[in-house]
């Protein structure tokens, strides 16, 4: 087995090469290659649909429960505030730059470590599985989503993420809402009583100040936020319709369907959902992937920003290397000693875990 050392420094590689190849959300074909070259090299089988990789540990059992590893290879495309080369792997004054370093190459490096690690690992109280996914920044069809059903059912996961290696145990989940709010068109110059931006007036109001009556622990009260508004084509004509983008982020003291029903039943309007899958998630801190990070003196917290954690039924954590703030901004990096801490981390949580 390799020991911790070489698996950092072939981890580092990784990353660099993944950096210096593009690979945005649904055109991740060549880090979907690179990755498939990591497992090779490691002689470990894997799966592959479309561009999504994973892989079971070596003595895998169907009569054990399943530990899922996840982090994606797809990154967003870069803005235009960079300085450097999004697609070089620079290193200078300890930091890794590259488009993908912190978001979220270095947790998908370290999650990819780790699990060559444990892969031949005998006796273990659960299986592994590690899914390199793609699509996530896109909340596309054929990411993580699209793999579940080949799996077996998952106890619990490990969602990684830059979260100073912190433990986000729990997640808000996010419900877009496109609202029509209907009226009778006229002549601006002719009395009406049915102006349907006058009636949006209401329902505006209503999205302000409506409070969910269930306020979580970790993630604080639902929040809901009128985003975008439109009506009318010119000056003397009153619209037939208003419509209204609503963007709600949801605690995990409910699931999408239940915020959906409750504004359905309070507003005078057409309200429909972009989707319903993006739900929140989290974990008990009593759960033992929890208490083995508390452990080594990780703390935890309710993340606002989503992740492949909304389509997962099961208990899942969010925890790897690098600082959500540095995420989609220019000129992103990763420190090469937050990765090294990274691995480090996983292997000592999951060490514990698994014992």
């Amino acid at each position: 087995m390799k020991n911790q050392e070489t698996l950092t420094k072939e981890a580092i590689q990784l990353l660099k090469n993944l950096i210096e190849t593009p690979s945005f959300s649904s055109e991740e074909q060549q880090t979907a290659v690179l990755i498939e070259q990591w497992f090779i090299q490691n002689n470990i089988p894997f799966e592959r649909e479309n561009n999504n990789i994973w892989a079971y540990n070596k003595s895998f059992d169907k009569s054990k429960p399943t530990l899922l590893l996840n982090s994606h290879h797809d990154t967003v495309r870069p803005n235009q505030a960079y300085t450097k080369d999004p697609f070089k792997a620079i290193v200078e004054d300890g930091k890794l730059y590259g488009l993908g370093s912190n978001d979220a190459g270095g947790c998908l490096v370290s999650l990819l470590a780790t699990f060559v690690h444990f892969y031949a690992a005998e006796n273990l109280p659960y299986n592994i599985v590690i899914v390199a996914s793609a699509e996530e920044e896109s909340s596309g069809k054929n990411g993580l989503n699209s793999v579940l059903k080949h799996l077996p059912e998952l106890e619990c996961a490990i969602v990684g993420e830059p979260t100073l290696m912190q433990l986000a145990i729990a997640e808000k989940g996010l419900l877009v809402l496109d609202v029509k709010v209907k009226g009778t068109p006229s002549h601006a110059a002719h009395q009406n009583d049915d102006n349907a931006i006058y009636k949006t007036i209401a329902v505006m109001e209503w999205f302000k100040n409506y409070k969910f009556e269930k306020i979580s622990e970790q993630l604080g009260p639902v929040k809901m936020t009128v985003t975008q508004i439109n009506a009318g084509k010119q000056h003397n004509v009153v619209p037939s319709e208003c419509d209204l983008v609503v963007d709600i982020r949801v605690n995990d003291c409910y699931n999408n369907t239940q915020i959906l029903e409750t504004v359905r039943a309070n507003v005078e309007a057409e309200v429909n959902p972009r989707s319903m899958h993006l739900n929140a998630s989290s974990i008990p801190e009593a759960h033992g992937l929890v208490q083995a990070g508390i452990a080594l003196g990780r703390t935890t917290y309710g993340s606002p920003t989503l992740s492949d954690q909304s389509v997962l039924s099961c208990k899942s954590l969010k925890l790897g290397p690098g600082d959500t703030l540095r995420s989609h901004s220019a000129d992103e990096f990763i420190y090469l000693n937050e990765i090294e801490e990274g691995i480090d981390l996983y292997i000592k949580i999951l060490g514990d875990f698994l014992k």
